[in-house]
């Protein structure tokens, strides 16, 4: 069982170095970059990296761009703010040892945000398909929250993926603004029109499930802030998609 490790940046000088070296379980590493202007490139390929550089096209076809360049069948995909575990990637070790008995694995990812480790919040254990055979699976989602999609057997991990989120409240606005267009205008695209009343009633009710019903208030301090900016995150996000929808606001700055 060969691995090819992918990692898609964009000016990402900042994580790059530790996802790299924590793929010490994968038989090469591709990154494909689109554009970094900071040492993204230099950092990746002075770690042994091959890199491809290319035009961003969204992220599903990012992703299928680089498993696509890659020299083996099996991808082992991260995104350049994650890492292996030590667990998780003793555990990808020991299956490669032998047969893989299914097509694609999952993995429980567990997040880093403002320094503490979220263990609730709907944030964990947020199951992601990251090792996976490219013959049989292909990524998914024409704007965010892209996906694995799977034709074949379906395995788990057990170990964790590292996720290193935000740092600061300011980095996640910032994070969020450019999530929540994309997230408006696949809601555009799927012909879905926000009404007032969604627009009024879902940020509560988020903020209600993540912080009761998800137990984020066993997360702290940081359980309260991911509650709130969650519930912000849809009132934008419908907002947004309301203004497109009328044509008040358009391009990138809605």
């Amino acid at each position: 069982m060969k691995i090819s490790a992918t990692i898609i940046t964009l000016n990402e000088e900042r994580n790059v170095a530790r996802a790299i070296e924590s793929l010490r379980c994968a038989d090469e590493i591709v990154v494909v970059d689109s554009g970094s202007t900071d040492r993204t490139v230099e950092i990746a390929e002075k770690l042994g990296a091959r890199v491809v550089e290319t035009a961003w096209p969204g992220y599903a076809n990012q992703k299928n761009y680089a498993a696509a360049q890659s020299s083996h069948d099996w991808i082992l995909s991260l995104d350049a703010d994650e890492s292996l575990s030590e667990a998780l990637e003793a555990e990808i070790w020991r299956l490669k040892k032998g047969e893989p008995d299914c097509d694609a694995y999952t993995m429980p990812r567990l997040a880093k945000y403002l320094g503490r480790w979220i263990h609730h919040s709907g944030w964990y254990p947020d199951r992601k398909v990251r090792l996976y055979d490219r013959r049989k699976c292909t990524w998914v989602g024409k704007f965010v929250h892209e996906t694995v999609k799977v034709e074949g057997k379906l395995g788990h991990l057990d170990a964790n993926l590292l996720h290193f989120t935000c740092d600061s409240l300011s980095e996640h606005l910032r994070t969020m603004d450019r999530y929540t267009t994309l997230a408006a205008r696949q809601l555009i695209e799927s012909g879905e029109q926000p009404t007032f009343t969604r627009i009024l009633l879902t940020p509560p009710w988020t903020f209600f499930q993540t912080y009761i019903l998800k137990m984020g208030f066993l997360d702290g301090l940081e359980g309260l802030a991911i509650a709130n900016m969650a519930a912000f995150y849809n009132f934008v996000k419908y907002a947004k998609a309301r203004f497109m929808s009328t044509g008040v606001l358009r391009g990138p700055h809605v």
